[in-house]
């Protein structure tokens, strides 16, 4: 039996199990385990449960009948209280036992947050506004003029600009250090690649020169050994060259891209930029709704719930690290934090996400927003078609778990979109 009370945003869950109900519980542990234990002089599985007690312990079987007993009380509790939604799995205290008496246990487990959703026809989000500008225009210009650059070897001396090609040893202590060795490697002088105060000595020197450079790493250097240090950079400039970019003028343009004109190449950058910005735009505009949305329903989120979150978005972000032959270990070293310090630099997104998610599942759920199979199969469709294939064949290749997240694509587009129609007063 159990007793239920809330206290402010706790559920209090205090579970009494009967003498009987606990030595049903101890018998069910033991028919499901006996096979696990090996007894001399019975076949494993037909050893009785005292033989098997009398072995290992009175006590052997009850850590796997306390799960039972308490899962059993608290799927029960659930089930006849749906009006209750924990935040998270209870924390469970035993508070007394007796083989004579049974036991009594308390589960305490944080309530999901309540909270009403605001107005949406009053939100007062506003979608931004594209705005391509000449300069905007300019840089990819001269990006794909970079592109086409030429790389002419001179015999002056080297300049802010120019590549050069060097072989550098680095010495710490008149000891040469991991990492600070190199062949043959191209630098473009000025782009700060490189330690402060590094570049600016290779410039002057001549194809050939050989040279001692001085340079201290900076105190927030990723290698603890060589944070702050002074070191002796040993350099030989083998090569420089100098970057000739050619004119952006009609010649260029129709024997490089697709058109013939500069002012039809311009007109192409413009309308792909427009696309590029509406499209950042719209994601923005979604993010600003959900964000207003979360705010003005002034959702207070169990801390459980916040550690719950940051848990599997560490775990994610691990398992990408390990995609770049990197453990979590690795880098927080690189960066000098520890795991606690990287969790509390998170908590603001984890809050975001819980708060967006909730917000997200109670529009869907008042508003009955639900797809169709159709629906369904045009999302999928818009994908296949990416890979020119027919929606047949690409649904054949799909995992069962493919649907879920077609599934999942389709009914977000389709709660954005009620957002936005509320927000613009659509009918």
């Amino acid at each position: 039996m159990y007793t239920f009370e809330q206290k402010e945003k706790q559920g209090i869950l205090n579970v009494k199990i009967s003498k009987e109900e606990w030595e049903e519980a101890v018998e069910h542990s033991y028919e499901k385990n006996k096979s696990k234990y090996s007894i001399q002089g019975f076949r494993k599985g037909k050893a009785p449960r005292k033989v098997i007690e009398q072995n290992y312990g009175d006590t052997v079987f009850f850590d796997d009948a306390f799960d039972e007993v308490i899962s059993n009380e608290y799927s029960k509790f659930l089930q006849e209280n749906p009006n209750v939604t924990p935040a998270d799995h209870p924390h469970v205290d035993m508070n007394k036992f007796t083989v004579e008496d049974g036991l009594e246990a308390t589960l305490k487990f944080d309530l999901m947050p309540e909270f009403n959703l605001p107005n949406l026809e009053e939100l007062n989000v506003k979608r931004g506004k594209v705005n391509v500008t000449e300069e905007q225009i300019e840089h990819e210009l001269e990006t794909t003029r970079a592109a086409h650059a030429r790389y002419l070897e001179q015999d002056t001396p080297a300049e802010n600009g120019d590549f050069a090609t060097i072989d550098f040893v680095g010495y710490l202590d008149g000891e040469k250090f991991e990492g600070g060795e190199a062949e043959n490697y191209r630098l473009e002088l000025g782009s700060h690649t490189f330690i402060e105060g590094f570049e600016e000595q290779v410039v002057g020197m001549k194809k050939g020169e050989q040279k001692d450079l001085n340079v201290t790493f900076p105190e927030n250097y990723g290698a603890e050994n060589l944070k702050g240090k002074a070191v002796v950079f040993k350099v030989t400039l083998k090569k420089v060259e100098k970057k000739v970019l050619p004119e952006i003028d009609d010649k260029f343009v129709s024997d490089t891209t697709e058109f013939e004109t500069l002012d039809e190449y311009k007109k192409s950058i413009k309308e792909a930029l427009e696309k590029s910005e509406e499209e950042r735009n719209e994601r923005d505009y979604e993010v600003a709704l959900l964000d207003a949305i979360a705010d003005k329903s002034g959702i207070d989120v169990p801390n459980s719930m916040i550690e719950h979150e940051l848990y599997h978005m560490i775990e994610d972000f691990e398992h990408r690290l390990s995609h770049q032959g990197m453990t979590l270990d690795n880098y927080l070293n690189y960066l000098g934090k520890t795991l606690d310090e990287f969790k509390e630099e998170r908590k603001v997104d984890a809050e975001k996400n819980i708060k967006t998610r909730l917000v997200l599942q109670r529009i869907i759920s008042e508003n009955k927003i639900t797809i169709s199979e159709q629906e369904l199969d045009q999302n999928i469709s818009d994908y296949a078609s990416k890979y020119q294939m027919s929606l047949e064949d690409f649904k054949k290749a799909m995992r069962p778990e493919d649907y879920a997240f077609f599934e999942n694509n389709a009914i977000m587009t389709k709660v954005l979109t009620f957002i936005k129609e509320k927000n613009e007063n659509k009918k």
